[in-house]
């Protein structure tokens, strides 16, 4: 109870403090403005930029990531040889921190000397700006979308591992096999786990920084932005922690909401087995 009051309960209660005042430079003097953050929240162009971003990250996590982590689970699952390469394979970028995903896949979109503009010129094509307006947010989403699949992969096998082999030979008996076997006792008996991974998916994609802030640093001209790369830039760059205290108030509403409207998507009811 002291460690949930001491690392959640009291820096939550700050921060909801720190929403109502103005606080530059980290000084000792905060000034109560009331709701003036949340109005300047409310007409902030970049917040909307940064909050279409999270939302496209986090509809990119639910479906190509716990989606993709589903998916080659189903298909390893019926693999005879080879599983354990696989599980090696997909779970190994979870090992590698995001700060180096985020510095290769900076070098592969770099306009002079990134893979990318090699293979054109291989090709006897123009090279091309990777990271423009229009881009930035897409090709950034890639490497963080290929980090977490593995990690979503191995949860789902853990929880097709739980499911009772007599299902499946009962479900062989009545010529329930491949595709359907999947689809009519798989996907419904892992109904909790999937749901777990979504929230899972959702709170990891609210809290993506290091790999977007190394790639793109939110640019170019904010395009690229998050709710949290733009929260660190205004506490540490704009020297205004009152304002960056009221987007991460904005990031838990978010993230509430949407776990919530997950979980009574997916979890209808208990499954017991």
């Amino acid at each position: 109870m002291l460690l949930l009051f001491t690392f959640l309960l009291y820096p939550l209660v700050q921060s909801v403090y720190y929403s109502f005042t103005e606080w530059y430079n980290f000084s000792n003097t905060k000034t109560f403005i009331g709701f003036g953050n949340y109005n300047q929240l409310i007409h902030d162009p970049v917040v909307w930029i940064a909050l279409k971003n999270t939302f496209i990250l986090v509809i990119g996590a639910v479906f190509l990531q716990a989606g993709g982590g589903l998916v080659l689970a189903l298909l390893t699952d019926s693999i005879k040889r080879g599983f354990k390469f696989f599980r090696t394979v997909f779970f190994f970028p979870i090992v590698i921190s995001g700060t180096a995903i985020g510095l290769m896949f900076s070098l592969i979109y770099n306009y002079d000397y990134g893979l990318l503009n090699a293979i054109m010129r291989g090709l006897g094509l123009s090279e091309q700006i990777w990271l423009t307006e229009k881009s930035a947010i897409y090709l950034v989403l890639i490497p963080i979308l290929w980090q977490y699949v593995g990690f979503y992969f191995v949860i789902f096998l853990t929880g097709m591992s739980k499911i009772p082999e007599d299902i499946y030979e009962s479900a062989m008996l009545d010529g329930i096999t491949g595709i359907r076997k999947s689809i009519y006792i798989t996907l419904p008996l892992l109904r909790d786990v999937i749901a777990s991974c979504l929230t899972l998916a959702t709170a990891g994609a609210l809290k993506v920084f290091d790999v977007v802030y190394i790639v793109t640093k939110g640019g170019p001209l904010n395009s690229s932005e998050l709710l949290s790369t733009y929260m660190y830039t205004k506490a540490f760059n704009g020297q205004n922690a009152g304002y960056a205290s009221t987007i991460v108030i904005a990031m838990m509403i978010l993230g509430i909401v949407i776990t919530v409207v997950l979980n009574k998507l997916v979890k209808k009811e208990a499954v017991s087995y």
